[in-house]
């Protein structure tokens, strides 16, 4: 009889394990969403089913404010991180390998290893210097820091997909004739645009979600809605940031979920 392989899943107590783990991280989660439908003003005191929260929130203009503020850069630090995104990964993947290469790597995503607060300090330091040399003190510092910080996560799936694309595609319309341009948009492109949506998305997200850049990147008046909540939460803690933060989870599903389908494998 033949020996069955190695497997985690068969060690003893692993589902118990497994459970444990699954409960730990999304009781809370689960919890958040129940009580942002609390009739009460506690967070913790179950008094009810009801909307009144999401209606507070959807009422209160200081949430619309932060919203819109919050939407508008992370629109434009998507669009920004994505594109930078697809030259680079363009340009380590569609080219034979050269000396520097793995270096250039580590710096693309060098955001992804080098701790946000660490990230967010930088920023602080060298958006100083430009506003008082400039005495600007716009919102074009918030989505400068946001792309910044959002071009790895645009550009590991683009790079994924590039690297999962036939290359013998791009070379039959060199063949034909096709200028490097007329190559890339109507083959390369084409072929490429799910890693570019999801990794717009995936942007989009982290933009949105962001707390700490923005916290030392933002000049006064320019909260975005992670902030909002944040300063609700030191104030006193009622339902309603429990409505948007939900609100929020729901976006973020969403667009992950959306992402996961864009970038896993056909068969």
């Amino acid at each position: 009889m033949a020996e069955r392989g190695f497997s985690v899943s068969r060690l003893p107590g692993f589902s118990t394990v497994a459970v444990m783990v699954f409960v730990a991280l999304y009781l809370p989660i689960a919890m958040l969403v129940v009580f942002s439908f609390n009739s009460g003003t506690s967070v913790a005191i179950w008094e009810g089913v009801s909307l009144r929260w999401y209606v507070s929130a959807w009422a209160n203009e200081q949430v619309k404010e932060a919203t819109f503020r919050s939407l508008i850069i992370a629109s434009a630090a998507s669009i920004v991180a994505t594109t930078v995104a697809t030259m680079a990964a363009l340009g380590t993947t569609r080219r034979k390998a050269f000396k520097g290469q793995t270096l250039i790597y580590v710096m693309i995503n060098q955001p992804l290893m080098v701790p946000e607060i660490v990230t967010a300090v930088a920023l602080l330091i060298f958006f100083a210097t430009i506003k008082v040399a400039t005495g600007y003190q716009g919102l074009g510092y918030l989505i400068a820091a946001h792309s910044a910080f959002c071009i790895p996560f645009a550009y590991l799936p683009i790079r994924a997909r590039l690297e999962g694309m036939d290359y013998t595609l791009e070379t039959a319309a060199a063949d034909l004739y096709a200028t490097p341009w007329q190559t890339f948009r109507r083959v390369t492109l084409p072929l490429l645009m799910p890693g570019v949506i999801a990794g717009m998305m995936l942007s989009f997200v982290t933009s949105l979600d962001d707390v700490v850049i923005t916290l030392f990147v933002k000049s006064a008046g320019q909260d975005t809605l992670p902030t909002y909540m944040l300063a609700q939460i030191r104030r006193s803690v009622t339902s309603e940031v429990n409505a948007i933060s939900t609100v929020l989870l729901g976006l973020t599903v969403v667009m992950l979920t959306v992402f996961f389908l864009l970038t896993r494998k056909k068969d």
